[in-house]
């Protein structure tokens, strides 16, 4: 996404302000030459940086400074105050950066700086790889592949995937794009030039039957191998379907790819009732998105409170409320049990008319290639603190791998979007030779009408929520906790707060 072009705010910097204007740690939004300007002090140093993130143009003015980096409070993507790079995803693209020049206690901000060129990092032990494989092309196959580039690798790079889309983001599948406030081209993650101008060999609808281990070959279920030095398995997760009579009509989709997606957007035009079948976070972003094209939503699910198991009691009430708010209506502690014409009968003995059926019911992982490899599985593929699994140079990532969790102390595996693209992020490294531990946090947002819902960390038990604040009132940070340590955090309107529990987990894990 590029960079806002806004009408600049505050101090012509141009002209300089004093020194003591900006605290160690503070920032300051104003403008050179037309152009919006954020200037961030870190210790004796002042950087002078766009004011917006790359990803979705979130203000890094309240954001969090960590040493000579800054974090987007939206979404939690790190910049280099140095270079611009953008150091964490969701962001990818990097941000610009000014030339600074402090005289006589005064900070003058001059012309933009050239942005440096990679630092190559192709060459770990051992050398680069020739050959690298990755079999997926969501978030960690993506991410993975647009790092090898970043680092300035310059061998080959061959992406199978069982899509027929390129890499797109597939969070606004259930958000913004579903709800048709926003393009078909804020979708796609780069354009197809990005790939040809990079040397990335993508193979759509192309997918991989087996991995031949012994020879490092991938077979192609349609025929042919595909050699590789350096394996990346970014499989993904498939979407649960209703296993109830009538399930297989045609107005009974699931949400997952884009094409599902577009038929939901295909069949919501003819449609005037939906039922949402499913309680959880994709399942009510469906809902939320369905009734901004105002269809009447009905939500169907065998929870007491929405979203209860992973947020807990009043946050489930805020959700449930806020729903309600905006005409949702819900059979909760209920269950679909057959879909009869257009009749979804549920087992309480009611039936529910409805157009067009959304199933948000999970996701199970793909690990059929792994397991026929012979990789070591545990509820999801089995891979070190270097996402490398039981084969030496087959690494994995995103929603098949469960790796040591140094905040938790756990192996967990998340299906999280952001994860997904860490952990691409780390196994291209690590593919070139790099020890790279994956130690980052787990983070993921859910958006509901115009309230973002962020939750950072991993709690999958607690022994009590404590909770800052008025949930109700849209403006709270609850901390999960576990044996008297925070666990995770989840928030509303508190994003400088949610950063800051971030960098406290980091800095715990490390101690």
């Amino acid at each position: 996404m590029a960079e806002d072009e806004t009408k600049p705010t505050g101090p012509d910097l141009g002209h300089g302000i004093p020194l003591g204007h900006l605290p160690d740690g503070g920032m300051l939004v104003g403008h050179v030459d037309g152009k919006e300007v954020l200037l961030v002090r870190s210790g004796p140093e002042v950087f002078a940086v766009s004011p917006h993130c790359t990803h979705y143009q979130g203000p890094l003015a309240e954001g969090l400074v960590v040493g000579d980096t800054v974090r987007c409070p939206w979404h939690h993507a790190c910049f280099d105050l140095r270079t611009g790079e953008a150091l964490r995803v969701p962001a990818l693209s990097p941000i610009t950066c000014w030339e600074v020049e402090q005289r006589d206690g005064m900070i003058f901000v001059r012309g933009k700086r050239e942005r440096p060129s990679p630092t190559p990092r192709g060459r770990g032990a051992g050398g680069a790889p020739a050959r690298i494989v990755i079999i997926g092309g969501g978030a960690a196959g993506f991410a993975a592949a647009e790092m090898l580039r970043r680092r300035d690798y310059q061998g080959s790079i061959v992406m199978l995937s069982s899509d027929d889309a390129l890499p797109y983001d597939r969070p606004n599948l259930s958000k913004d794009y579903l709800a048709g406030s926003i393009p078909f081209d804020y979708v796609p993650l780069r354009n197809e030039a990005f790939y040809a101008d990079n040397g990335i060999e993508t193979r759509l609808g192309q997918a991989a039957a087996e991995i031949d281990i012994g020879a490092r070959e991938v077979v192609l279920a349609i025929g042919g191998r595909v050699p590789y030095d350096r394996l990346l398995l970014a499989t993904g997760a498939e979407p649960v379907h209703l296993a109830i009579p009538g399930a297989d009509q045609p107005h009974v989709h699931v949400l997952r790819s884009l094409a599902d997606c577009q038929a939901i957007i295909e069949a919501a035009k003819m449609a005037r009732r939906v039922v949402v079948v499913g309680a959880s976070f994709i399942g009510l972003e469906v809902a939320a998105a369905l009734r901004m094209r105002k269809l009447e939503v009905h939500v169907v699910a065998p929870d007491k409170l929405p979203m209860e198991r992973i947020l807990g009691p009043d946050m489930g009430n805020f959700v449930r409320a806020l729903h309600e708010e905006h005409g949702v209506i819900f059979h909760l502690e209920d269950k679909a049990f057959a879909i009869d014409g257009k009749a979804v009968k549920l087992e309480s003995g009611s039936t529910v008319e409805a157009d067009l059926v959304v199933a948000g019911i999970g996701v199970r992982p793909r690990l059929e290639l792994a397991e026929k490899a012979g990789l070591k599985l545990d509820r999801g593929v089995a891979v070190d603190r270097y996402l490398e699994t039981s084969a030496p140079g087959v690494y994995a990532a995103g929603d098949i791998a469960r790796w040591p969790d140094p905040h938790s102390g756990d192996n967990i595996r998340v299906e999280h979007w952001v994860v997904a693209e860490r952990q691409g992020q780390a196994a291209a490294l690590n593919m070139l030779g790099h020890s790279t531990h994956f130690d980052t946090v787990p983070f993921f947002w859910s958006q509901h009408y115009d309230v973002p819902i962020n939750y950072v960390g991993h709690a999958q038990t607690w022994d009590e929520i404590a909770i800052d604040g008025d949930v109700m009132r849209k403006d709270c940070l609850l901390r999960f906790m576990r044996k008297g340590r925070v666990a995770a955090v989840a928030s509303i309107f508190r994003d400088l707060a949610s950063l800051q529990a971030e960098l406290m987990m980091e800095r715990a894990a490390a101690a």
